[in-house]
């Protein structure tokens, strides 16, 4: 039996910057605890700093960032940044958002596992989630 099977995976839903549309994070949270994983969202308004101390604190697997403002680049880098100094670069980062086709190659060259668009349906996320953490 594999680990995910007798662990679930604790996922951090993070909202940085000063966007304040949280329905797709919510959304998105929503589903992933349907799914099974366990899921702590940090809510609106949050620092890159903020978001990793809570994934570091909650011991995550992973952590998701919803980014609409399009301050992506500069988010995106300051967390894999914090994860690397607070030596939990094993903490996988994810998002989706308004995101530009062009920006996702460039957020994935910084160590951003994958980058879900506007439409993308939950059960892409979670099926995602679960194919990234099988055995």
């Amino acid at each position: 039996m594999s680990s995910t099977a007798t662990r679930r995976i604790r996922i951090v839903v993070g909202k940085p910057g000063l966007d304040g549309h949280d329905r797709g994070a919510k959304i998105v949270a929503r589903a992933l605890r349907d799914a099974g994983h366990e899921v702590v969202y940090t809510g609106l308004h949050q620092t890159p700093e903020q978001i990793v101390e809570t994934a570091i604190q909650e011991d995550a697997d992973l952590i998701g960032l919803s980014v609409l403002s399009g301050a992506h680049m500069t988010l995106f880098r300051r967390l894999v940044e914090l994860l690397a100094e607070r030596d939990a670069s094993d903490i996988v980062v994810f998002g989706g958002g308004i995101i530009p086709e062009e920006d996702i190659p460039l957020l994935e060259e910084i160590g951003v596992a994958k980058v879900f668009t506007p439409g993308a349906p939950t059960t892409a996320i979670t099926d995602w989630v679960s194919e990234y953490f099988a055995d």
